[in-house]
């Protein structure tokens, strides 16, 4: 799965910025990034959500463990990809029908989030278990809400094109091409929220998350960790 988004909905990471500055590499636009991703998955599916945001994902190759879905609902969208263990008991919680899926739940958590406050974003992706992560975007309020497990089982990372977009997607290999070294591994067990001005741990929202600058024969330009008596390293 692959979404980028422009500087109009969210501001570059810092620290993204200032790896790809400080080890300068060959980068290329999101719309080129788009292109490649449509051109060698088979039956992708490109959504645009806006003048300034573009998803896409595909089922090939997917696990069957860990399957892809996508979902549209009062102009919320989400791509999620893993699997919930505690599905059907937040299916009641919700009030969700029992056929409702992943990608449904976590929009439906969403909402609940946005219309019933104050639920803060770190309780409701903390009642999440298994293996996942999600992009979504409300263009309605042009938030974005990316999360990922807190054991990293689905791999997710983020990097800025050339261009200033910042990009999601779940293989290193396509955004090593586009993003230069303003790539990094997306921190397990965290969020990254608009609504709440950036990167989170959801179960220790006060610890501080730092970027360590990483080796100049890495792929990727940093390394985020959550500070704290437990620290967890942003990929394994």
């Amino acid at each position: 799965m692959l979404g980028v988004f422009s500087s109009s909905v969210v501001s570059p990471p810092d620290e993204l910025v200032a790896a790809g500055s400080r080890t300068p590499s060959p980068k290329t636009t999101a719309a080129a990034l788009v292109k490649r991703f449509t051109e060698s998955n088979a039956s992708t599916v490109l959504v645009e959500a806006g003048d300034h945001v573009q998803l896409a994902y595909t089922h090939q190759n997917e696990s069957s463990l860990q399957p892809r879905s996508f979902g549209v609902k009062d102009e919320i969208f989400c791509m999620f990809e893993g699997a919930l263990d505690n599905l059907g008991s937040l299916r009641q919680q919700y009030g969700l029908a029992k056929s409702a899926n992943e990608v449904v739940l976590v929009i439906e958590a969403y909402k609940a989030l946005r219309d019933r406050a104050p639920y803060p974003p770190n309780h409701v992706v903390g009642h999440l278990s298994g293996s996942f992560a999600f992009i979504l975007f409300d263009k309605s309020t042009s938030t974005l809400f990316v999360a990922s497990d807190q054991f990293g089982k689905v791999p997710l990372f983020w990097g800025i094109t050339a261009d200033g977009y910042v990009a999601f997607a779940d293989d290193i290999e396509l955004l090593k091409g586009a993003c230069g070294k303003s790539l990094a591994s997306f921190p397990q067990g965290c969020f990254y929220s608009t609504a709440v001005g950036g990167l989170m741990c959801y179960e220790n929202p006060k610890n501080k998350i730092t970027a360590v600058p990483a080796n100049e024969e890495e792929i990727w330009g940093a390394t985020f960790k959550v500070e704290g008596a437990t620290v967890l390293a942003a990929r394994e």
